[in-house]
């Protein structure tokens, strides 16, 4: 059987991920603009959110 692929990342993982810094995922995190899971110290993020925040965040061009 394959092993499932990852859900949650780490912000050091999701912030490879969004193509941010860090620092710009953990702002994005306080100001409430993606969902996270605290296991106790470690916070981590759902693919699932990160992706619907890239949708939300997409702009379109008309020419």
């Amino acid at each position: 059987m394959p092993p499932l692929p990852k859900r949650l990342y780490s912000i050091k993982e999701s912030a490879v991920y969004l193509g941010r810094t860090p620092c710009a995922v953990r702002e994005m995190l306080w100001k409430g603009k993606i969902p996270y899971i605290k296991d106790g110290k470690r916070i981590l993020l759902d693919i699932n959110d990160m992706n619907e925040w890239i949708d939300r965040n997409k702009t379109r061009t008309i020419y």
